[in-house]
């Protein structure tokens, strides 16, 4: 897989999400949960522009002195969010035309900066087998952010991975402490059900991201037709693809689904469902913001 993720049009991108959740959303990553976060503490986090009512006593006039702007300083509070990004690495992401592991990645960097603007903590982790491997960890400020996004060009799909032995095997989930994330085709039998409830039960929010490519949304094959196990290629499949198994394969797609969708209610978690085309803002405006991901 050439993986050329973060580059300059993503980040031009990012920047136009931020500040369209800015100007049009209430809830996460658009602001609401900022006083939560933003205290007396030393650590510097930030700047924004005055509004009147502020406390004048954190206007930085070093700033005004150069642009004629006020500016506050904000600092960081004990209290800020830690959101978590984990990645399916199995070999199936590895696939699609608009590879499925790319948009994985490119969508995990998205959150990772929406929660950095934030003025949150993010980690991203990869799940590989039966582990749960740091891509970055505890970065805080875009400054940072910069510094260490390029490790996740790093990640490989090759992997069988085990979700819920990886996630919960992990020594750094936290307690109620933020959002967790878990992207990945989550084409497993029921291997997600113990990491979610696990989780869950640690007062986290979550929120599973099941990324398909267009191929395995609207499958074009037809009549006699070789298939490869994408998790073993060893294993290979002689079928002939007629429209009645175009239609049963359709129908076992939406009972996976719906299996996933139905366990996250269960949980009080968040589930969406988004293709490997599906653009940056597709994504995070048309779906996370309609199915209420993001307030």
């Amino acid at each position: 897989m050439n993986k050329k993720i973060v580059d300059e049009s993503l980040f031009q991108s990012l920047e136009q999400l931020e500040i369209y959740l800015k100007d049009n959303v209430a809830g996460a990553f658009g602001g609401n949960h900022r006083s939560r976060k933003i205290g007396s503490s030393s650590e510097f986090a930030d700047y924004r522009e005055y509004i009147p009512g502020d406390d004048i006593r954190r206007i930085d006039w070093n700033i005004f002195s150069r642009f004629e702007k006020l500016f506050l300083k904000l600092f960081l509070d004990e209290r800020q969010m830690h959101i978590k990004i984990y990645i399916d690495c199995s070999r199936s992401m590895d696939f699609g035309t608009n590879n499925k592991g790319v948009s994985a990645l490119r969508l995990a960097v998205c959150l990772a900066y929406l929660s950095i603007s934030s003025l949150d903590k993010v980690s991203i982790y990869a799940l590989r087998g039966k582990k749960c491997e740091k891509v970055i960890e505890g970065i805080i400020g875009k400054e940072s952010f910069y510094n260490s996004i390029k490790a996740i060009e790093n990640v490989e799909f090759d992997q069988n991975s085990c979700i819920s032995d990886a996630i919960m095997s992990s020594p750094t989930i936290g307690y109620g402490d933020g959002m967790s994330f878990i992207i990945s085709d989550f084409m497993v039998e029921e291997d997600y059900k113990n990491a979610i409830g696990y989780l869950r039960n640690k007062h986290r929010d979550v929120t599973c991201i099941q990324i398909l490519s267009d191929e395995e949304i609207n499958p074009m094959y037809r009549g006699k037709t070789i298939l490869y196990d994408s998790e073993n290629s060893n294993k290979l499949f002689k079928r002939n693809i007629t429209k009645e198994r175009i239609k049963a394969y359709h129908m076992a797609l939406e009972y996976v689904k719906k299996q996933l969708s139905d366990f996250c209610l269960s949980r009080e978690a968040n589930y969406l469902f988004v293709s490997s085309s599906d653009s940056l803002d597709d994504i995070i405006i048309n779906k996370a913001i309609q199915k209420e991901v993001i307030k």
